[in-house]
């Protein structure tokens, strides 16, 4: 079994595509090339030299290292790892069909393999770091071999993807990896997720969030530890909390995304405290059945997952009170954007 990391669009557009459509497709715009005519790697960044009049041979071995593997390297069995980028989840797949070249289906859909989406919205934080340091690969397609990932993968899921607690692994990059450019942004998240989790687990998520708001300007209640009563937090604006938005918080740490019950229960509560709008806090994400309500509670309801709070607390840290930074110490640094050219 080979593990392939896919990514669907470089904004994840094509996301929802591939997992309503049960596949992956190669997404590189105007490429109607049947690969199967193509007998080597060679032969087709030549092709690629010719079809996209390329004024560098190494642009198109690039390519071709990526566009290779669909057609002539995947087989039935391996497993697809699709790293979300709407929020911090991954999608496993495992392929069941041949490579398909189907010119009707217009660009960038041309090639394609069938999958079967074994788990879907897996948070990141379940996967050991050197993994996701893998996962974040600059790449359309690539494999994923490093540190012996195929098997802890295969161990994973065989543990409802969690990692076993006997694994005895060696996290270190071997050094005869091949080297590619990594997506820092993604590692930086996952460098101070990691660090977040650790300390916030739990009731001190509701410490966390609630610093949010306060540094966003919401005068805030939390409840005591304990039972909430559907509600952790309570923020209004106004330096009393009497002024509008009201807002109910419901604050979540589970280890797996929240499903449709938890937002209707969020939603009876804001009725109960007549407030104005509701705050679902879910460190590991939400199922579909929540993302796909997500237009009907637009003017009601927000829901944050594991990135938004990384993001809000990059938005307000400076206001954020010096324990919560004596917890999460970060800097801001400015680099060149190596996806501009």
């Amino acid at each position: 079994m080979t593990v392939w990391l896919f990514r669907a669009g470089k904004q994840g557009e094509f996301e929802n595509k591939f997992l309503e459509d049960g596949r992956v497709y190669l997404t590189w715009d105007d490429l109607n090339i049947n690969l199967k005519e193509i007998t080597s790697k060679e032969d087709l960044y030549k092709r690629l030299i010719e079809h996209y009049d390329l004024d560098k041979e190494k642009t198109a071995i690039n390519w071709a290292s990526q566009i290779w593997p669909i057609a002539h390297a995947m087989e039935q069995g391996d497993l697809v790892v699709l790293p979300s980028k709407f929020n911090r989840t991954i999608h496993i797949g495992e392929v069941i069909g041949d490579y398909v070249y189907d010119e009707s289906l217009g660009s960038p859909y041309y090639h394609y393999r069938n999958v079967n989406w074994i788990a879907k919205d897996i948070p990141r934080d379940r996967f050991d770091q050197d993994i996701l340091y893998s996962l974040g690969a600059f790449m359309t397609v690539c494999k994923i071999h490093r540190n012996n990932a195929e098997e802890r993968i295969r161990e994973m899921r065989k543990n409802n993807w969690h990692v076993p607690k006997n694994k005895n692994v060696k996290e270190l990059v071997e050094e005869n990896e091949e080297t590619v450019s990594i997506d820092l942004e993604e590692y930086i998240y996952d460098q101070i997720s990691e660090r977040i989790i650790q300390r916030f687990k739990g009731h001190k998520m509701e410490i966390l969030i609630e610093e949010i708001l306060k540094a966003k300007g919401f005068t805030t209640y939390r409840s005591p530890e304990g039972a909430d009563h559907g509600v952790d937090i309570l923020a209004a604006s106004d330096t009393l909390g009497f002024g509008n938005p009201k807002i109910c918080v419901q604050v979540k740490t589970s280890d797996t995304p929240l499903d449709r019950p938890t937002l209707d229960q969020l939603i009876g509560t804001m009725s109960n405290y007549s407030a104005d709008f509701g705050l679902l806090v879910s460190w590991s994400g939400f199922k579909s059945s929540v993302t796909k309500e997500i237009p009907k509670q637009f003017f009601k309801v927000r829901l944050w997952d594991s990135k938004t709070i990384i993001q809000q607390i990059f938005e307000n840290y400076e206001k954020l009170s010096d324990e919560i930074k004596k917890e999460i110490p970060i800097k801001r640094v400015w680099m060149l954007d190596s996806e501009v050219e």
